[in-house]
């Protein structure tokens, strides 16, 4: 297993990446949520068990996009844009996601998450290999 205290250091730290930044999870490849943060002053939108069937929907829409990745390439992040809020999977490894809601006024996400987020995934891959 991932130690819990390099995962919630890893999540507090995407969470403070940006300011647009509601909620962080991160997931295993069923779609567990392993942590979860609320930015301080974000009312959620959703409760806790609706959280979980998000993950597990998340993750079940990656399992399918896995079939078409020898053609198009592998998935750098899906991104999803709704009136309340926006909503990217990002794949850490075949084993774990961060899933994360944004503002709905942001229109930097492809900037937070190719410039911020990303460099930082790539850097603490490591330690999310599970044993």
């Amino acid at each position: 297993m991932i130690p819990y205290e390099f995962i919630y250091s890893f999540t507090s730290t995407i969470l403070h990446i940006d300011k647009s930044i509601r909620w962080i999870g991160i997931t295993n490849n069923e779609g567990l949520i392993i942590n979860e943060k609320y930015r301080k002053e974000v009312s959620p939108l959703l409760t806790e068990e609706e959280n979980e069937e998000y993950a597990s929907n998340a993750i079940s829409r990656q399992r399918t996009r896995v079939k078409f990745e020898q053609k198009i390439g592998k998935l750098i992040y899906a991104f999803g844009k709704y009136e309340k809020l926006n909503r990217a999977t990002i794949p850490i490894n075949s084993n774990y996601f961060l899933l994360l809601s944004m503002d709905s006024q942001d229109v930097n996400f492809d900037q937070i998450i190719m410039n911020k987020i990303l460099p930082l995934i790539k850097e603490n891959k490591e330690q999310f290999i599970s044993i």
